[in-house]
């Protein structure tokens, strides 16, 4: 797969979900983790005017399914920030816990809950960083 797709669109989710789904580190880093949640890039009043939303129900190291969301659906947790602090992410330049600890990524749900799966939330990262991506704040 050389062409990009557009960040936490359907086809995008659709890649993720059968990435994730096959990578053995992520069965083994989330195999007792059970739940749902939304990944969300906030607006910034440019590129961005309404918040962008992702479901992913994640369930014992698998995925079961990953979708565009409305602003009526809702998860165990959200994980949501900027546009720039989600291509720091994929980049590598920020990790997912360390987003949360330095404010650049906002979390609600239960921080005691994500802090026992580090390891599977730095996989999860790993693998979305694998799809080639086009972001949008980047021309078509």
């Amino acid at each position: 797969m050389s062409e990009k797709l557009d960040f936490l669109t359907e086809a995008w989710l659709a890649e993720y979900k059968k990435r994730l789904n096959a990578n053995p580190d992520y069965a083994e880093a989330g195999k007792t983790w059970e739940g749902d949640l939304i990944f969300q890039i906030d607006p910034d009043g440019k590129k961005v005017k309404e918040p962008v939303r992702a479901y992913m129900d994640l369930w014992h190291g698998q995925c079961r399914e990953a979708k565009v969301a409305g602003p009526e659906d809702t998860a165990e947790f959200t994980y949501a920030a900027t546009l720039h602090n989600w291509k720091r992410l994929l980049a590598g330049e920020i990790g997912p816990i360390r987003g949360i600890i330095s404010r650049k990524f906002r979390l609600e749900g239960s921080m005691a809950k994500v802090m026992r799966y580090i390891k599977a939330a730095q996989v999860k990262v790993e693998t979305a960083a694998t799809i080639p991506t086009r972001y949008q704040d980047e021309p078509i």
